[in-house]
């Protein structure tokens, strides 16, 4: 019973994930996949960006420039939730959208 209170208390405050993919789609947010270009190439969300983890660290002013929401996706949400922790430090309004599939699944 406590967890669910606390999850409920959780979800006022920050909202739930559906919710906040939502909000940053609502206002205009890039898609951001870090996957290597040979996975993006397998399958990937429509109109979403191919920028990988590698790479990204040399993206950022550019991806700034956007001035958008990001979303960012991989294969598992491992990858893009490093992708977040790089670009949250330089003022990018960043959410971890998780595996491209699912978050596929909540565009």
């Amino acid at each position: 019973m406590l967890k669910i209170k606390t999850m409920g208390l959780v979800n006022s405050l920050f909202g739930t994930k559906k919710n906040r993919i939502e909000d940053f789609k609502n206002r205009g947010a890039v898609i951001i996949d870090v996957r290597t270009p040979q996975e993006y190439q397998q399958g990937a969300i429509s109109g979403s960006k191919n920028i990988p983890l590698q790479t990204l660290n040399s993206k950022i002013d550019a991806i700034r420039k956007l001035n958008k929401p990001v979303i960012t996706c991989c294969a598992s949400g491992m990858r893009s939730g490093s992708a977040c922790r790089i670009l949250k430090p330089h003022g990018i309004e960043v959410l971890n959208g998780g595996g491209w599939q699912s978050l596929s699944g909540q565009l």
